[in-house]
């Protein structure tokens, strides 16, 4: 529910006296945890509370008379609606003439001043830049100022849900297995020891799932890995009998979450620990360089997980197609519906759809239901109120996916309500122009994220647009709809990042038009090998995701040859591949939207 800029206004002051009292002359908030998360639990939305933003990627900064708050081009449009008369300034990340939040904190901070932020909720190598810019400018640094343990008011309680183990048959090797694998990267780097605080690396590594945050499997944890030793930190009323067995024949010892910090500081390393600063807290790697030399390189387990095996890219096959068949449905409803539906009425068509499919656990994120203006905010949702009402004209733009025991999808289409005009069939076809030119591309091994990225890209330069968000992003198995460290981007660590067998992966340009319109086609793709030459190891995607690209709003004139052979291919493969789950008029609608185009 949307917080009035009345009460943000009261939270601020308080904020500034809360400084006052401390000492604090500059305070930075993030939107993270202590994990490093994308997406947190209600417990965590520190900015949230203060600002009333609810991107999920912000730094705050707050001064004495002063408040600034950065986001990514995803929310320019909502942040920009959400900051309204609160007094905060909109800093919209990678724009021409804004300074990243370092660069800011260097032109404010002086000599004697204090700056100050939770070191357990920033990422290390964020407060290692935070700090370094203090220490310049003669600042000093309290990582020890939490000021909504004090301030926020009934804040809600941190999550506690049992977990459940996944079965090898699930998983496809064992905790034992995945355990040789990493300690071998470990050896690699020189570590005996590998501290992990990232949610969805443990969960892949001990191979258990948890649901402590909305759309993500996982639960609160910490692991210490070392010779003969797997400590595992979580919540005691997490542990089922089940998984308490499952830990005890696997020799994991289980504490109580809220000791790590004491256990850590009072732990004796004989030996390197491998920590990664990007997905440990400031906090963390405080305590550990104080106790042995650190390894600052990526988690192991990052890579590990990104590339799926053999049993797992089966169950994800399987698992898109069910899950493609509940799109095809309801854009079927949704383009003979006869009664007026709200953006809000479509997303819980779309999760009920979902919900019907076996194994079906929860949504992977909020289903984003976008009509008319709205499409051009990323990562709009309608309100509780339902939202704008679709009528028979313009895009109605639906983002969403699912969390199932065989997988985790995602999938974008953009559906024609009506009548268009020509410049939004226009962008609409260089959208789904660009989407199919990466979803076939054919590359050499050791092609990086970033490269590739220029496929789609092009597509749209020529006519001088581009979009303000990655092509594409990692998605886990049976865990969060965003991971890495792969990315197809222009200008993210995770697109220097080669693409391999195994990954999969997000295919999602789009075009944005503020109070227009908005258009994106995500499609998910598995990168598979495509044979060797005396050139090299070659690669390929192929396709996940099996939705119909709607005709009714293609313009050819805007397609080359190519492009339309490559749609023909993509609908031929849709036809063969859904049509046998359905019936009636889902079977017509399919077959009419996946009819040969020219």
């Amino acid at each position: 529910m949307a917080v009035e800029a009345k009460e943000i206004l009261r939270r601020l002051k308080m904020l500034r006296s809360e400084m006052e009292q401390n000492g604090i002359d500059v305070l930075i908030l993030v939107s993270t945890d202590p994990h490093a998360s994308e997406y947190v639990h209600e417990h965590d939305k520190v900015t949230e509370y203060f600002s009333g933003c609810t991107s999920d990627n912000v730094t705050m900064i707050v001064e004495k008379e002063t408040a600034r708050l950065w986001t990514d081009g995803r929310y320019f449009i909502s942040a920009a609606a959400e900051l309204k008369d609160t007094g905060i300034m909109l800093m919209k990340m990678g724009q021409e003439g804004v300074p990243d939040v370092t660069a800011y904190l260097e032109s404010v901070l002086e000599k004697g001043m204090t700056l100050g932020y939770d070191g357990r909720t920033v990422p290390a190598e964020k407060g290692r830049r935070f700090r370094k810019a203090a220490g310049d400018r003669g600042a000093r640094v309290d990582m020890s100022f939490a000021p909504a343990d004090r301030l926020w008011i009934g804040r809600p309680a941190l999550p506690c849900h049992s977990v459940r183990v996944l079965s090898d048959e699930m998983s496809g090797l064992t905790f034992a297995e995945k355990l040789a694998l990493v300690e071998e990267k470990m050896r690699d780097e020189g570590a005996m020891y590998l501290v992990l605080s990232k949610l969805d690396d443990i969960m892949w590594l001990l191979n258990i799932r948890g649901s402590d945050i909305e759309c993500c499997p996982v639960a609160l944890s910490y692991l210490l890995i070392g010779p003969g030793v797997a400590d595992l930190f979580i919540q005691s009323g997490e542990v089922t009998d089940e998984f308490a067995a499952y830990a005890k024949e696997r020799h994991i010892k289980i504490h109580e979450y809220g000791t790590f910090y004491e256990y850590l500081s009072g732990y004796h390393f004989e030996g390197d620990i491998l920590c990664d600063s990007r997905e440990s807290s400031d906090a963390v790697m405080e305590i550990l360089r104080g106790k042995a030399d650190v390894i600052d390189r990526p988690n192991p387990t990052a890579l590990l997980k990104a590339l799926k095996n053999p049993v797992e890219i089966a169950n994800i096959r399987r698992t898109y197609v069910e899950d493609s068949v509940a799109v095809c449905r309801f854009i079927c409803r949704m383009k003979h519906a006869e009664e007026p539906m709200t953006e809000m009425d479509a997303a819980r068509l779309m999760d009920s759809l979902r919900g019907e499919i076996p194994g079906f656990l929860g949504v992977s994120f909020p289903t984003i239901s976008a009509y008319g203006p709205n499409a051009a905010m990323a990562h709009y949702t309608p309100s509780e109120d339902g939202g704008s009402v679709i009528r028979k004209e313009g895009f109605l733009l639906v983002d969403s996916g699912g969390q199932y025991e065989g997988g985790t999808t995602d999938v974008t289409r953009t559906i024609a309500m009506g009548p268009l005009t020509g410049e939004m069939k226009r962008d609409f076809t260089l959208v789904a122009a660009a989407n199919l030119r990466l979803l076939e591309a054919k590359f050499i091994s050791g092609t990086t994220g970033s490269q590739l990225d220029m496929l789609p890209r092009e597509v749209l330069y020529r006519y001088g647009m581009d979009y303000n968000h990655g092509t594409g992003h990692g998605i886990g198995y049976a865990l969060n709809v965003h991971e890495g460290p792969q990315s197809i981007s222009k200008s993210s660590a995770g697109g220097r990042i080669p693409v391999g067998k195994g990954m999969v992966i997000s295919d999602e340009p789009g075009i944005y038009k503020e109070d227009r319109y908005g258009i994106r086609t995500e499609s998910i793709v598995v990168c598979e090998e495509d044979g060797e030459t005396e050139f090299g190891s070659f690669l390929r995607f192929e396709p996940l995701t099996f939705v119909p690209i709607d005709l009714e709003a293609l313009d050819p004139a805007y397609m080359e040859e190519s492009d339309i052979e490559r749609l023909n291919k993509y609908h031929k493969t849709v036809w063969s591949v859904i049509s046998p789950y359905l019936e009636g008029e889902e079977l017509e609608y399919l077959r009419e939207a996946t009819r040969a185009f020219s």
